[in-house]
């Protein structure tokens, strides 16, 4: 392997910075909608229906599980780079449309063209960052994509809390829907994203396509120029002969099939199962529905909002420490840790508003929750998805696993309301805690570790670089 010293560190870190823009416009539009909430509802008049208030949070999420649909196809046919410069257009038109519109269906719509976006950067954003990335950097870099998602939530957690007017004390729904917040406030929430989303746009047209993407494409050349730039010519050479060696084991035609047969069925279900349990791990809801979460612990809506930045400021330090940890402690640890940690906060949390405490108590149980997901599950997911998958199948695997995970959000973020309405909050972490407990042991038993190794030893390892039609032993 290469030493250190022989990596241009600064082309490869300006490489996964800007594809790990489209995770930060990810971050700020998944949850802008968070701060705006308590304001657009009442413009809409939506204020007292759970159902339209589901709908307003998780159709973002119908788009999102359409993103990741199309990212695998778009991504095996045109490359990484492509499809992310179209998520930076659909990103753009989301933003403006959202705070626009003063029709809900019109917002409706606008909120799943930003979810579109918001897919098809999740999966491909930190896909691109992995095939660029040599194994000893891989860990950290796509980790790089989980921090500017972070870095996202806390831009739009800030954003909403300046542009947001303090509302008074025991201020009626009339007030706050005819203020500042309500007719103007909640439109610039959203539309502050304009000036990332055409950023990203922008940036992207500097980068060059995925080295293992233009392999596959039969324009070697073109790889190893890249992968020279990035580490020598020496360490693109090895790298060009495991790319080769891991294509030529395979057909080149992706069977849609075979992602769930034979060797690949238990590497499909290890990125499924994670995905999903990301999601359903609960911690999501924080962010989503922080009105509620907050409230329910005895605060104003002016310091729900106040809250809701410490959180992300929580959420940004801890994916720090992940970005050192996950390649020194390594994948499998790093989720033993989260998925433990949660459950047992989630039980005391749930306990805690069973027993009816509020404010200060609450709010230090939801920010180690959110300390314990940011250093674990948040990032890690996400590098694993990415880096378990062989080479040939690795953009639809990706898209297949990223699919599973919105379709997990979209079901955790519209059932919130009706389950809070049901179980009360403390039955709702109840229900994570238990998830989560369920979490560890899938964690334990299934997931092997894979820091320091090559996006082919990888392979090699899982036992799914043959060629798939053969027979499985």
């Amino acid at each position: 392997m290469s030493q250190k010293h022989q990596y241009n560190f600064t082309y490869l870190l300006g490489l996964a910075l800007t594809s790990a823009l489209g995770g930060f416009l990810f971050g700020f539009d998944w949850v802008v909608i968070g701060g705006a909430k308590p304001f657009y509802e009442l413009f809409f008049s939506i204020k007292g229906d759970p159902t339209l208030q589901g709908w307003a949070m998780s159709s973002a999420l119908v788009g999102c599980i359409g993103g990741a649909m199309i990212s695998g196809i778009l991504s095996d046919k045109y490359g990484r780079k492509q499809p992310l410069i179209l998520a930076a257009v659909l990103f753009t038109i989301s933003a403006y449309g959202s705070g626009a519109t003063d029709d809900y269906s019109f917002f409706i719509i606008y909120r799943v063209i930003g979810g579109i976006g918001i897919g098809m950067a999740s999966a491909l954003s930190p896909l691109y960052i992995a095939e660029i990335s040599p194994a000893i950097y891989r860990g950290r870099l796509v980790a790089l994509n989980q921090l500017t998602i972070v870095i996202g939530i806390l831009a739009a957690q800030i954003c909403n809390y300046f542009i947001a007017e303090p509302i008074p004390e025991g201020a009626t729904e009339s007030a706050i829907l005819n203020s500042w917040n309500g007719t103007s406030g909640w439109r610039w929430m959203f539309w502050a994203e304009l000036i990332p989303a055409g950023a990203f746009f922008f940036l992207m047209f500097l980068v060059p396509k995925s080295p293992r993407f233009l392999a596959k494409a039969n324009k070697v050349d073109k790889a190893q120029e890249i992968l020279a730039r990035i580490g020598g010519e020496i360490y693109a050479q090895q790298e060009i002969t495991g790319i080769e060696q891991s294509l030529q084991q395979n057909d080149q035609k992706v069977h849609w099939g075979e992602l769930v047969k034979g060797k690949m069925r238990p590497v499909m279900l290890i990125g499924i199962v994670l995905a999903i349990f990301q999601q359903w791990c609960g911690i999501n809801i924080i962010f989503n529905y922080a009105e509620e979460v907050f409230t329910s612990a005895g605060y104003s809506v002016s310091d729900m909002l106040f809250n809701i930045v410490i959180t992300g400021s929580v959420n940004l330090v801890f994916t720090l420490v992940a970005m050192r940890a996950v390649d020194n402690l390594g994948r499998r640890k790093l989720m033993l840790l989260g998925s433990g940690g949660l459950a047992i906060i989630y039980m005391i949390l749930g306990t805690s508003y069973y027993a009816g405490w509020s404010g200060l108590p609450i709010l230090i149980l939801v920010v180690t929750a959110i300390a314990i997901y940011a250093m674990s599950l948040a990032p890690v997911t996400w590098v694993v998805i990415s880096e378990i998958f062989p080479n040939r199948v690795r953009g639809v695997a990706v898209s297949v696993a990223t699919f599973s995970l919105w379709i997990a959000s979209f079901i955790l973020t519209f059932s919130f309301p009706i389950l809070n309405n049901w179980l009360d909050s403390y039955g709702t972490f109840w229900v994570y805690s238990g998830i989560s407990v369920l979490g560890f042991l899938f964690v334990r038993a299934k997931l092997p570790e894979t820091k320091g190794k090559s996006l082919e030893e990888i392979e090699m390892e899982l036992g799914v670089s043959a060629n798939p039609k053969q027979k499985t032993l």
